[in-house]
């Protein structure tokens, strides 16, 4: 883990622009502070078009919103964000087809693009993961989405969230051990380093409560660690980053390296936002999740409180 690097609600911020940031004529309206922005950091550079693409990840129901922010563009993980020839939901696209869909919503290799959803965080975190799994670092999350630009007095336009007629210049650079399979969480589950986190509710986590999708079985693996996901939200925004840190080390200790996991894929990447702001830098995201360990096979499942 890092030390803060300097915000003043005690985020924490990264890295720094390179020189074809500059080159494009991105500097200074392009820079992000962090994996999260706020409403007014994007109200500021709304109208930068050319440098600030805005990108609607809502699912489910939310999906369906009939706003949207000013020029909002949709990144559908319902639809063609998600490989649908895979027997799981969400699981991720090839790189092919990522690229041929970031360059269709008018992305370019040196964009700046935020993300949000209309639920506030939900699964906006998991269009910024993806971004970065494809070696895209210019991207980061709104904080509380749609609700909290809409308390802040931004404005929004009655309509769903589009396309562009320009074709962008994104190139997909596959990053390892972002997204990984059943076998890696079995080795992480069994390594004394690493800790296994599950975003889903309690209730799930125990197997007292139903699974949303037939057919897999009640419980979690074993040795895993539930974190619900909006635990690490107060009203619809994330936690400062020292209150995400005692969150974090109050479940995996010393541990650190994380594999966060939930339902399908999606809100387990708020719990790898939430360890990024914490500083956290070795965490992957179980892409299957529990879609594919708690279907019958061999993989271990226990219900109750972990051990």
């Amino acid at each position: 883990m890092t030390d803060d690097t300097g915000t003043a609600d005690g985020r924490e911020t990264t890295g720094d622009r390179g020189a074809a940031d500059v080159a494009a004529g991105t500097e200074g309206a392009g820079d992000l502070p962090g994996p999260l922005v706020g409403a007014d950091w994007l109200a500021e550079r709304i109208d930068r078009t050319d440098v600030v693409v805005v990108l609607d990840a809502s699912v489910g129901a939310h999906r369906g919103a009939g706003r949207r922010i000013p020029g909002a563009r949709r990144f559908d993980l319902d639809g063609a964000l998600s490989d649908h020839t895979a027997p799981l939901p969400h699981t991720m696209p090839g790189a092919g087809r990522f690229t041929e869909e970031m360059r269709t919503l008018g992305i370019d290799d040196v964009s700046t693009v935020v993300v949000y959803d209309t639920a506030g965080i939900y699964s906006a975190a998991r269009a910024w993961w993806m971004l970065r799994a494809m070696g895209f670092d210019r991207v980061a999350v709104l904080d509380g989405g749609l609700p909290a630009w809409t308390a802040a007095g931004m404005p929004v336009e009655d309509r769903a969230p589009g396309g562009t007629a320009r074709t962008g210049d994104f190139t997909a650079r596959p990053r390892d051990g972002m997204l990984v399979g059943s076998g890696a969480v079995a080795a992480a589950l069994a390594d004394p380093g690493a800790a296994v986190l599950d975003a889903r509710s309690r209730e799930r986590f125990t197997g007292d409560g139903a699974e949303p999708r037939p057919g897999l079985r009640p419980g979690h693996m074993p040795g895993a660690l539930n974190l619900p996901f909006g635990e690490i939200q107060r009203g619809g925004r994330m936690l400062p980053a020292h209150e995400l840190r005692s969150v974090f080390r109050a479940l995996a200790g010393e541990r650190e390296r994380l594999v966060v996991s939930c339902g399908s894929g999606v809100t387990a990447c708020v719990l790898a936002l939430g360890a990024e702001l914490a500083g956290y830098r070795a965490v992957s995201v179980y892409d299957g999740s529990w879609s594919e360990w708690g279907r019958p096979s061999h993989l271990p499942v226990e219900t109750g409180e972990p051990g």
